[in-house]
């Protein structure tokens, strides 16, 4: 089977319709997709009955290894009682909207002007900092999304490169468990975190992801080497966000590992 198991949609920092996404995969000839959105299960509830793919509903939830603060992001999958994870997942969307408020506050002062009653949102009502840029952008304030201002006011130290408190990393491990789902790490060597994947392993962890634009050959080649060592099944998909990410990378550009296939597509 062909599967993207990685892709954002507007229902929190994506860009594309959960509608858009499945039409581009049908016809990008995939047999699977997973919609992973961002600290948020509202869009599980909202994907249709579809003939011809199997769309399957996850959330990738932004935690940290709390005394490193070594962050890592879970995804889960096929969850079961999705009301298990609305408390934590509402936690967080509530803390990143108030950060973005902060972020707009702080641009407002520097000459920018963002109405907060036109500016697109999560379904969780978030404001994530991709909708101030595509804001800024799409009122001719700053030339594109991902860069120099970007880069200059969201990262390196600049006034808007501030971010919120996450979740322990290993309750959500355990919280997807509790839910009924799968639990996989998203994208180690993005974040270069595989030191936690043993008690990752402890707290409940299913899977990891290999594929992943991110990933080096060395990357992996030592995720593999941990999914053999644990009994962990792998998976990978293009971490789609549409215009919101500044990668190329389509629907279907990478694909599952089949023992991930396997295991969340029966």
């Amino acid at each position: 089977m062909k599967a993207d198991l990685h892709i954002h949609s507007s229902s929190s920092d994506g860009s594309d319709t959960i509608e858009q996404i499945i039409d581009s995969a049908k016809k990008k000839g995939l047999d699977a997709i997973a919609l992973t959105d961002h600290d948020s299960v509202s869009h599980i509830a909202q994907i249709p009955l579809c003939e011809g793919i199997k769309v399957i509903g996850g959330v990738e939830i932004s935690a940290i290894q709390l005394s490193t603060d070594t962050k890592a992001h879970i995804i889960g999958y096929s969850i079961k009682r999705t009301e298990l994870l609305k408390t934590l997942t509402r936690t967080i969307t509530i803390a990143r909207n108030r950060n973005s408020e902060k972020q707009i506050g702080i641009l407002r002062r520097h000459g920018f002007s963002i109405d907060e009653e036109r500016i697109a949102r999560s379904d969780e009502k978030c404001i994530f900092k991709q909708h101030i840029m595509d804001w800024l952008v799409s009122t001719w304030q700053v030339p594109d999304l991902f860069g120099e201002f970007y880069q200059r006011t969201f990262k390196n130290g600049g006034i808007c490169d501030f971010d919120i408190n996450y979740p322990d990393v290993f309750e959500a491990v355990r919280m997807i468990k509790k839910a009924g789902g799968l639990a996989v790490l998203a994208h180690p060597g993005q974040q270069q975190n595989f030191w936690l994947i043993p008690e990752l392993v402890e707290s409940g962890l299913d899977g990891l992801e290999v594929n992943h634009h991110s990933h080096s050959e060395k990357d992996k080649a030592k995720i593999r080497e941990y999914a053999v060592r644990f009994g962990l099944f792998l998976t990978g998909g293009s971490d789609y966000h549409g215009r919101y990410e500044p990668r190329s990378i389509g629907i279907g550009g990478i694909l599952s590992e089949e023992s991930g296939v396997e295991a969340i597509c029966q």
